[in-house]
């Protein structure tokens, strides 16, 4: 199972020190890692007008685990 990017954000904001610099380091990391699954989400799926909101929830399920 994949990490989101969320996951990744909570775990590195608890595991380094509390400052700005380091934090704000770590923001910008989560938003490319964010923008990275975006587009790969975007380039896995089925584009037409049969694409369903249930496909998407299915590929975040199979991909990132819980919805």
């Amino acid at each position: 199972m994949k990490e989101t990017a969320v996951d990744w954000l909570f775990q590195k904001l608890w595991d380094n020190p509390k400052d700005k610099l380091t934090w704000y380091k770590i923001l910008i990391d989560a938003k490319e890692m964010e923008r990275k699954q975006i587009v790969e989400a975007y380039e896995s799926g089925v584009w037409d007008l049969g694409c369903r909101n249930s496909d998407s929830k299915m590929y975040y399920k199979e991909n990132y685990g819980k919805i």
